[in-house]
Parts: structure tokens; sequence; C-alpha cells
């Protein structure tokens, strides 16, 4: 679950909460959640509703320092790292979009293990490609809501699974190491899926040299943020045959430009940042939204808690 927080309020009265930009969904989820939506200067809490615009929302808290909790509307908060402070409590969507991110990455570890893309590019009848994921060696990075709905997706096809994360903490079906024995939890794996946060430490955790720990033939899916993995490495390991696919629904660059060797090898699946749409994510981030309101207005603890040391 993700981890949680509490935040007094120092107002009585309904709880007041600014939605920017204005959004119907979310300011309904406000009202649905036992709060009064108003003007950001007349509010105790914000919901941000834009995935980026770090800037804009960095100069509206400086004009409104008395808010005491920022709702942020993704799951990974690396656009605002250098807004994030400890004057006020900050939520997230962790957890939130976990589901259909999963599904995603499961359709991708699906669709190139068994070299899909191949097949649904060629224009003749050509010799046979892939293997089966039963029985792989899947490693996933990150330990958080992903990678739970993960192993519950992954657990038919009886695969050995190791999940490589922060801390030393057991995940049923699944073997854990820390992030201190990555090269180990990377050796010979068959299927790589990255699901964790982007930050300093995480940054180009896949290189050349760990994709060369990797068993021959591997495929890497990436759902969580393009800058885990170096571009050029991994498009010389696709080129040279070392590995035999990627899924990437994340880039570095994003987005990925017209012309990139990526759109052209015949083993890679590349999606526009699509594992949470907004006909998906809409729904889901409004649910949890009235969730954490309907805390905010109890005194109880928020869901989603940001920890601005770690980054997310």
């Amino acid at each position: 679950m993700p981890p949680t927080l509490t935040v007094g309020r120092d107002r009585t009265g309904p709880a007041r909460i600014a939605v920017l930009p204005a959004d119907d969904t979310y300011e309904q989820a406000v009202r649905d959640g036992g709060a009064e939506v108003v003007d950001v200067a007349d509010a105790e809490a914000l919901v941000w509703t834009v995935a980026r615009d770090p800037d804009d929302l960095a100069d509206l808290l400086a004009d409104h320092d008395d808010l005491r909790w920022v709702q942020l509307p993704f799951a990974g908060v690396d656009a605002f790292t250098d807004v994030l402070d400890d004057d006020r409590a900050w939520t997230s969507a962790k957890g939130v979009y976990a589901d259909p991110v999963a599904e995603m990455a499961l359709a991708m570890v699906l669709a190139t293990r068994r070299e899909v893309v191949r097949y649904a590019t060629a224009t003749s009848w050509g010799r046979d490609h892939g293997e089966m994921l039963f029985g792989a060696r899947v490693t996933i990075l990150g330990g958080g809501g992903i990678t739970a709905v993960l192993l519950d997706l992954l657990a038919p096809f009886g695969c050995d699974v190791t999940v490589v994360r922060r801390r030393d903490e057991p995940i049923d079906g699944a073997i854990t190491v820390t992030f201190h024995d990555v090269d180990h939890g990377l050796a010979g794996a068959d299927v790589v899926v990255l699901a964790l946060a982007l930050t300093d430490e995480t940054a180009g955790v896949l290189d050349a040299r760990r994709l060369d720990l990797l068993a021959d033939g591997a495929v890497v899916v990436n759902v969580a943020r393009g800058g885990h993995v170096v571009t050029d490495d991994l498009v010389s390991a696709l080129q040279s045959g070392r590995l035999a696919g990627a899924g990437l629904d994340v880039t570095d660059p994003e987005p990925l430009p017209d012309g990139h060797p990526l759109w052209d090898l015949p083993n890679v699946v590349v999606t526009p940042h699509v594992g949470n749409t907004r006909a998906m994510g809409a729904r889901l981030l409004a649910e949890h939204l009235r969730d954490n309101v309907a805390r905010f207005v109890a005194g109880d603890p928020l869901v989603g808690a940001v920890d601005p040391a770690a980054g997310y």
C-alpha cells in the first residue's frame, strides 16, 4: 500500500480545496469527498491537475504559502522534484494507475518475448521467431503498486521472478534484492521490466554494462521513465541482436523524435506513454482524490505520501 501521512487542519468549518487548472471531474471528486471547491486565495489545500508545469506550481505556492497539502496527478513526481518542500504535505497518485500500467507491461512482455512486431510488420511468409514466457527468468526493477499487480499477472506463467527494490523487504511471489545488488538481480534475466521512480540513484540504471548482464535474447520493457535507460546503449544491444526486443512506453528523449533509430528496429514496440491513458486515468485519479479528500476532512492519514528527500 502507498505510504500515508496525516495533515492537521488549521481552520474550522468545511474543508476548502482549490483545483488548478480547473477540471470538472476532479472538482466533483472534491465535493464528493466532502469539501468545498474554492479559489486558491481561500484554500487550505490544492489539487494540481497538470502532470508538468512545475514552474507554474512553484510560483503559485510562493504566492500562497498557507496551503497545507498539495495533491499531484501522477504517481511519478520527478517533474516536481525542485518544487517539493517540507513546508506542506505532498501526495501523489502512487498505486492509482497500477492496474493499467501493469497490464501494459504484460502486453509488452508478451509482444516482445514472442516477437509479435516482426510478424505484424511482415509482408511475406518468413522464419519463426520468439520464446515463450512460461518459466522465464523475470527481473522487475521497482517494488511498488505496479509490481504488485504485475506479479499477480505473471503468476500463471510460472516465471522465476526477482524484484529489485530500495527497501530490504520481501514481496510474495518473488525473490527480492536491494539496489545494492542490482547487478545480481539482472544477471541472466530473460525479461527485465522497469517499474520504479526516477531518482538520481535510478537514472541510467540500465546502461551497456548492465544490459550485458542479461541473458542472450532477453527483452527489456520500460513502463516507468525513459531516463532509466541509456538509450544509445539499448539501441546498440538491439541492433547487434544481443537483445531480442524492447517494449517502451517511455523513452529518452520523450517524445521520441521522428527518424530515431528505435522507430526502425523490427523488434521494438514504442507507445507514446499510454500505459495510463486519459480515459482510464481520469476515472482512477478521481476515485483516489475523492478518498483522500474524505480523509483530509476526517483528519485521517492521506494515501500516497511523497517523501521530498527521496524524490518520490
